[in-house]
């Protein structure tokens, strides 16, 4: 009962919100007013009075819910697999792989790079090279559910839009890789062995393993659609195909010194893959299910503002080991995604503007994190910490980034509303208008004493 009443308010906290900004004119994606809701009605908000029946007073109750979350994970994975249509796959393809790769690897460099180099300053004691090489590899990672929900909501649409979603899937099975690399060395100095098993055999089986998992599931999905004729149904299969897709992709099997695990976002990515270039229907079914899933991804934007932990700001050292990553990783996805897409005879919206839709980052880290608590001691406090503070910029100020960088591209057409300010702006009527005209004017006497206006 406290459950379901908690997960109700943090739902209409979080639509609120959105009204909230509206009326204050406040231009942010809805993404943002969800994770600031989420953060006044969290453990770290109002949950701190322990009023009875209002928000989520604990962590451990957020987590109590998790199960939401990991299911708005899994659709929005499917949603981003749709993406991949092998019409599509043959114009984009190819760049979306270079421009994915490269980026994900430089933002990693550079980050190692500075940590490292701050390690030598600061020395171990205060920034460890474990957690350093730890770090960079957590960089590579970007958030998905971020900038879908910021694709959707503002209909953006354009060659920019085009590749960013391929690459944003892309993003998890590149991460994957380099965090088992760089993990296992960091394990390595820590006084273990460099093992070729946990760095290349385990993360390779899980990439493989996850990708015929979904392909398997997606066509078995498909031909089971084609039983019914009614589109609600087909939903209902779809919806409940998802979420056994999430369900064993959790299984974990240990053969020896091999351990076969699953990604859930791959293999719910290949589900939506394999659906969409296999059903006639697709689309529709599509369309229908992203109207489902708007509440839910909604809770999942709440229930991750509710995680965030603004005391992480009262600690000096973390807010600047925290800073200097968070500063460094958007420069290696700015400068990589800029020489890739050049290399990959991108247009020059794409080099322009798409290493900056590329800087949110949230679930992917987090769960990057939760493998790096191996580390042990306050190392691994330190990497939480750091990951933490980075998620909580990431996630506040990345969607606005994302929507700014795709409308300065072109890409997202004003609302009626917006429209309508700018016009009322612009009319030669309007105070603001007359204002702007007249501090011109005076600008201009100012440089040519006793000048009229020519324009």
């Amino acid at each position: 009962m406290r459950m379901l009443l908690s997960v109700s308010i943090a739902l209409a906290g979080g639509l609120m919100m959105t009204r909230v900004f509206k009326m204050l004119h406040l231009n942010f994606p809805d993404v943002t007013a969800f994770l600031i809701a989420g953060l006044i009605v969290g453990p770290f908000g109002i949950g701190r009075f322990g009023i009875e029946g209002i928000g989520f007073p604990t962590v451990e109750l957020v987590e109590q819910v998790s199960a939401l979350s990991n299911v708005a994970l899994g659709f929005i994975a499917f949603a981003i697999g749709s993406e991949f249509r092998l019409e599509e796959l043959k114009k984009t393809g190819r760049q979306a792989t270079i421009v994915g790769i490269f980026q994900a690897v430089m933002a990693t460099a550079l980050v190692d790079a500075a940590l490292i180099g701050l390690h030598f300053v600061l020395g171990e004691e205060v920034l460890p090279m474990p957690v350093a090489i730890t770090m960079g590899a957590i960089a590579a990672a970007t958030a998905p559910a971020a900038t879908l929900m910021v694709v959707r909501q503002y209909k953006a649409k354009g060659p920019v839009t085009k590749i960013l979603l391929p690459i944003v899937a892309l993003d998890d099975a590149v991460g994957l890789v380099v965090f088992a690399v760089s993990f296992g060395i960091a394990m390595a100095m820590q006084g273990g062995e460099l093992s070729v098993i946990s760095v290349i055999v385990n993360p390779l089986i899980e990439i493989v393993g996850s990708l015929l998992l979904g392909s398997l599931l997606g066509w078995i999905m498909t031909k089971v659609e084609t039983l019914f004729y009614s589109n609600s149904n087909r939903l209902s299969m779809t919806i409940s195909f998802v979420i056994l897709t999430i369900a064993l992709s959790s299984m974990t099997i240990e053969l020896g010194p091999v351990t076969v695990s699953f990604s859930s976002l791959l293999v719910c990515m290949m589900l939506g893959t394999i659906f969409c270039n296999m059903s006639d229907f697709s689309a529709d079914i599509m369309e229908r299910a992203s109207k489902w899933t708007a509440p839910l991804y909604a809770v999942f934007f709440v229930l991750s503002g509710a995680e965030l932990d603004l005391g992480i700001l009262t600690r000096p050292l973390v807010v600047m080991i925290g800073v200097v990553y968070i500063l460094t990783r958007c420069l290696g996805k700015y400068v990589g995604a800029r020489i890739s897409s050049t290399i990959a005879g991108c247009d020059e919206n794409i080099r322009k503007y798409l290493g900056i839709t590329l800087f949110p980052q949230a679930g992917v880290a987090l769960g990057m994190c939760v493998t790096a608590q191996a580390l042990g001691g306050e190392e691994a406090q330190l990497v939480r910490s750091i990951t933490l503070f980075g998620v909580l910029i990431y996630e506040l100020i990345g969607p606005t980034l994302t929507r700014n960088a795709l409308t300065a591209a072109g890409e997202i057409t004003p609302t009626p509303s917006e429209k309508k300010d700018r016009s009322r702006f612009h009319n030669s009527n309007h105070p603001r208008w007359r204002d702007a005209q007249a501090a011109i004017t005076a600008a201009a006497k100012s440089v040519v004493p006793g000048s009229r206006s020519q324009h």
